[in-house]
């Protein structure tokens, strides 16, 4: 078995395929703006109109769009930086053939791994103050330690940049993307983004504790209710863990792809 040697990265060389990103990127905000739509539209649907029915969340003591809000906000992080990744990266390796362009540059393979997940942090991030704003100019903030949600959707958006990265040196064709769906939506739908751990059945809890966003929407959740202890550092290390293991198996993947 062939020994896949990593090379190194610089700051500087990421920081160029950061701004040749952003050199795209700031033609048109309509990315940013897409990527608040649907949380805003599950904000709307579930949390003001099913809340309206349920009223205050047992336990917590906070009206139901509330408890929801910072969830759909961890999962706009979530959502932003694997689809930007996911999506982007595949059409620059497999379509456009941007990075073959690119590695006769100094910019290593590792740089451009780097580079790409950082660009998905600062995008999540953008789209992260966006709806925190929404979320303050719609009164749904009752802590000020919900201001700790920025820092935490930088670390959710590392979490899955890097494991959409690695996801995308698997994919063949676009087709291949169904597949990301049918783990994507489920996860969305029942990792206490709506309700919370306890209406599931004993058996069926850890599942949903191992789930990455699950640890997401508790980092976020958690503080954004006023709620803050040492066991918010479990998420943050299972984050830092879930993250870095996808980025190493990306970084081989992509030397391994594209230095054959």
């Amino acid at each position: 078995m062939t020994t896949v040697v990593v090379p190194e990265w610089t700051r500087r060389r990421v920081l160029a395929l950061i701004e040749r990103n952003f050199m795209i990127y700031r033609r048109s905000v309509t990315p940013l703006l897409n990527a608040l739509v649907e949380p805003i539209l599950y904000l709307l649907s579930i949390g003001v109109g099913v809340g309206l029915l349920v009223g205050t969340v047992p336990g917590i003591e906070v009206p139901y769009v509330v408890y929801v809000a910072p969830a759909i906000l961890a999962t706009t992080a979530m959502n932003t930086a694997f689809n930007q990744i996911s999506f982007g990266v595949f059409i620059r390796m497999r379509v456009e053939k941007t990075y073959e362009a690119i590695l006769p540059t100094p910019l290593s393979v590792t740089d451009i791994a780097v580079g790409e997940v950082t660009s998905a942090m600062i995008n999540a991030l953008l789209t992260s103050i966006g709806f925190l704003t929404l979320m303050a100019v719609g009164g749904l903030v009752t802590s000020p330690w919900v201001l700790l949600a920025l820092p935490a959707s930088l670390l959710i958006a590392y979490a899955f940049a890097a494991a959409g990265l690695a996801v995308t040196t698997y994919l063949r064709d676009f087709a291949d993307f169904q597949y990301i769906q049918l783990v994507m939506l489920p996860m969305y739908l029942f990792a206490t983004t709506f309700y919370p751990l306890s209406v599931y059945p004993e058996a069926v809890r850890p599942v949903i504790q191992a789930l990455p966003l699950y640890h997401s929407i508790e980092l976020v959740r958690e503080p954004a209710v006023g709620r803050l202890g040492w066991d918010l550092l479990i998420p943050v290390a299972y984050l830092v863990a879930f993250g870095s293991v996808a980025m190493y198996v990306a970084t081989r993947r992509m030397t391994r792809a594209m230095l054959r």
